[in-house]
């Protein structure tokens, strides 16, 4: 009988989405679609304390963006209190868990008595006692060693006496998250449990359930961790990590979602910008590698800007308009269309992030005043050269990039100054910045009085 193929991504809702989680997501996502499965996503709101209604919002927002779909859910651990009470007692049961007093002062207190390694030393596994407040549930770990069989990582061996006879349940009756993931993940019939490394120390626990109930157990694969550019593991309290944030600054989700499936995997021929389809075609789980993978964002913008300078310019209009409609001088008016319009095509040429874009064009948008043209120095020889070029275009009746540009370099040629020196302090004047849209576009879309009185002001204001 073919097995089913179902995976599931299951976060928990503890903080802002980390990229490490829209990884995991994303290639779970990959091998479902690969493999003609179902994606399932479970939210792991098991820690009650530290879990917030709005980073389970986050979480699935984030993942809309990405456009990472799922199939089934979100499912959460919190509505299914009853079944892991209903799976520790059967284990309790058959003799395979048993109920322990001991506080962690008492185990602290007994592991300093005998020396060597701290914790727990199965003091009541033999004692047979019964439910009762305050009592945790734990399962008995049966000697010699449990085998991890991992996609990425080959078979890992897990000698079983380093691993402690771990709790089920508290002795409040809250199940811990291995029980609890254990039994989610079978009711849910998962067939791959695809996710982070650090979880690779707690998986012969799982094993030793399904090996206990006589469950088949899931093909796990543990994803290599993604580190800084100090090679240290990404840090929600010191890295830039957030999905969100990403989003907000003008990344676009397939740049992202491309740059990230790379973080781990590489699909040969030395390919880098690859479609989703491409990525489902090509992914496969076994090259994934295990060593650990840089998270460079300066790369990532280098795929930013690939995909925005391959956008068609109505899409590029389209994703820009939430990052202008941050700003009060924004309207959206026919005529701030028109002009955006206009200078779009140019623009997206020369931005990274759309964040960039805002920069670019609110000269266009602003009035004189607000230009920031006093942040930098106009120096005599540069109020000299604006003077010039003032004489030089008043007369122009025809003010278009082609006839600004004629007379640009005719006035470059009669005072021997390069066209780029030349250019800077009439960029400052117009736009208020030392980089922007090509120069005689920017001019044309500003049109000849506006240009002008800008050009006065510069002037006037060094005076």
């Amino acid at each position: 009988m073919t097995q089913e193929i179902r995976l599931r991504f299951a976060p928990s809702p503890t903080g802002y989405f980390h990229v490490g989680g829209a990884r995991t997501a994303l290639y779970n996502w990959l091998v479902c679609k690969r493999l003609g499965g179902t994606f399932i996503l479970r939210i792991d709101d098991t820690d009650e304390q530290r879990n917030r209604s709005e980073w389970t919002r986050g979480i699935i927002d984030a993942l809309s963006w990405l456009e990472i779909d799922f199939d089934e859910g979100p499912y959460f651990q919190s509505q299914h209190k009853d079944r892991y009470l209903e799976v520790a007692n059967e284990l309790y049961e058959k003799g395979l868990a048993y109920y322990c007093s001991c506080t962690r002062e008492e185990i602290d207190e007994r592991a300093r008595l005998r020396g060597g390694v701290p914790g727990y030393d199965g003091f009541c596994r033999h004692r047979g006692l019964a439910s009762e407040a305050g009592y945790a549930l734990r399962f008995m770990v049966p000697p010699g060693e449990t085998l991890v069989n991992d996609v990425v990582r080959g078979a890992v061996a897990f000698d079983n006496s380093t691993i402690e006879d771990f709790i089920l349940l508290k002795g409040n009756g809250t199940a811990l998250y291995v029980l609890a993931n254990f039994v989610d993940d079978v009711d849910l019939r998962i067939s791959h449990v695809i996710r982070a490394e650090e979880h690779l120390p707690t998986t012969p626990k799982a094993v030793l359930l399904y090996e206990a109930l006589k469950i088949q157990t899931p093909v796990f694969a543990h994803l290599p961790v993604l580190v800084n550019e100090k090679r240290v593991k990404l840090s929600k309290r010191r890295d830039r990590v957030a999905v969100e944030d990403f989003r907000d600054q003008g990344f676009l989700p397939e740049a992202m979602v491309n740059y990230l499936a790379l973080l781990g995997w590489s699909p040969g021929d030395d390919l880098e910008f690859l479609d989703r389809q491409k990525m489902v075609e090509l992914f496969d789980l076994s090259k994934v590698s295990k060593s650990p993978a840089f998270f460079d964002v300066v790369k990532m913008k280098h795929f930013n800007k690939h995909y925005i300078a391959a956008m068609d310019s109505d899409e590029f209009i389209k994703r820009c308009l939430p990052f202008l409609e941050r700003n009060s001088w924004w309207q959206g008016s026919e005529l701030q269309q028109a002009s955006f319009r206009t200078i779009a095509p140019y623009v997206k040429e020369r931005v990274a992030l759309l964040t960039e874009v805002v920069e670019m064009v609110d000269f266009l948008f602003l009035d004189p005043s607000q230009l920031d043209v006093e942040r930098y120095t106009l120096s005599d020889a540069d109020v000299d050269m604006l003077l010039k070029f003032l004489s030089k275009v008043e007369s122009i009746e025809n003010f278009t990039r082609d006839t600004l540009e004629e007379s640009f370099r005719s006035l470059g040629e009669e005072i021997g100054v390069a066209l780029r020196k030349l250019q800077a302090p009439i960029r400052l004047s117009l736009t208020g910045r030392k980089i922007g849209p090509p120069l005689f576009v920017a001019m044309e879309v500003l049109g000849k009085e506006r240009s002008l009185e800008r050009i006065r002001d510069a002037i006037a204001t060094r005076h």
